[in-house]
C-alpha cells in the first residue's frame, strides 16, 4: 500500500462505518416500533370496560369502553379524507350516559349524504377513547357559516357542545346508525418507515465500500 492510498482507506471506511452504524440504529428503532405498535393493538382490542370516573391522556390512551346512554341533538361535523373513498364528514354528537355527557365519534357520512337524526332512546356505544393530535398552525378555525370542522379539537368541540372533553371513536353501536359508517381507531396512521430507512443507510454503505475500492484500485493502478 502507498502513501496515497492511506487517506482514501481511512476515509472509505470511516464511511462506511458511519452508514452502517446508522443503518444499525434503524435495525433497533423498527424492533422499538414493532414493540410499541403491538402494545398499541392489543390495547385497542382490549377487553372494553365502564368509562372511567377520570381518565389520564398518557395512561387512558385507546382504552376501550362500553357506554348506554343517549345522543343528544346537536352535533359537529368534521371534514375528513379517505383514501380510495374520498372525502367525507365525520359526526360527532353529544352521548349522555350515567349523569355524564361525553362526545362520541360516530364515524364518517358522504360529503352529499343526509344527517340522519340521532337515534331516539338508548343506545350501546363501544369504541376507544382517544385524543387526536390534528391541530397545527395551519388548520383553519372552524367554518361556522357552513358548520364545517377541519379537524378534532378535543378541547375546543367539548366546548361548543357543552361536554366533557372526553372523546370516545366508535366502533360499534346497538342499535346501530346504518347511514353513519363508524372510523375505529386504528394503528393505521403511526408511521413505520423504519425498514425502509435501514435498507436504505446499508446500502449506501455498500455503493461507499465500492467506490472507496474503486478509488483505491485507480491510485494504485497509477503507481505501478
Amino acid at each position: 500500500m502507498t502513501k496515497r492510498m492511506i487517506l482514501p482507506l481511512l476515509f472509505g471506511l470511516i464511511g462506511c462505518a458511519i452508514l452502517v452504524s446508522l443503518g444499525t440504529w434503524q435495525v433497533k428503532r423498527l424492533a422499538w416500533k414493532e414493540s410499541m405498535l403491538s402494545e398499541i393493538d392489543a390495547r385497542i382490542t382490549a377487553q372494553a370496560v365502564a368509562l372511567p370516573d377520570s381518565l389520564d391522556q398518557q395512561d387512558d390512551l385507546y382504552l376501550p369502553v362500553q357506554a348506554t346512554g343517549m345522543f343528544g341533538a346537536d352535533r359537529i361535523r368534521v371534514l375528513v379524507s379517505q383514501k380510495k373513498v374520498g372525502a367525507g364528514y365525520r359526526i360527532i354528537s353529544p352521548f349522555t350516559t350515567q349523569g355524564r355527557t361525553i362526545m362520541v365519534d360516530r364515524g364518517v357520512i358522504p360529503i352529499a349524504g343526509e344527517l340522519p337524526a340521532p337515534p331516539t332512546g338508548e343506545v350501546t356505544v363501544t369504541g376507544n377513547i382517544h385524543w387526536p393530535h390534528e391541530v397545527d398552525s395551519y388548520t383553519p378555525d372552524p367554518d361556522e357559516a357552513r358548520d364545517i370542522w377541519f379537524a378534532r379539537d378535543v378541547d375546543r368541540m367539548a366546548a361548543k357542545l357543552g361536554t366533557e372533553p372526553v372523546l370516545l371513536i366508535l366502533r360499534a353501536a346497538t342499535p346501530a346508525t346504518p347511514e353513519i359508517t363508524p372510523l375505529p381507531v386504528s394503528r393505521a396512521g403511526i408511521p413505520n418507515d423504519h425498514l425502509s430507512y435501514a435498507i436504505t443507510w446499508f446500502s449506501l454503505a455498500v455503493i461507499w465500500f465500492g467506490m472507496t475500492a474503486f478509488l483505491l484500485w485507480r491510485i494504485r493502478q497509477r503507481t505501478v
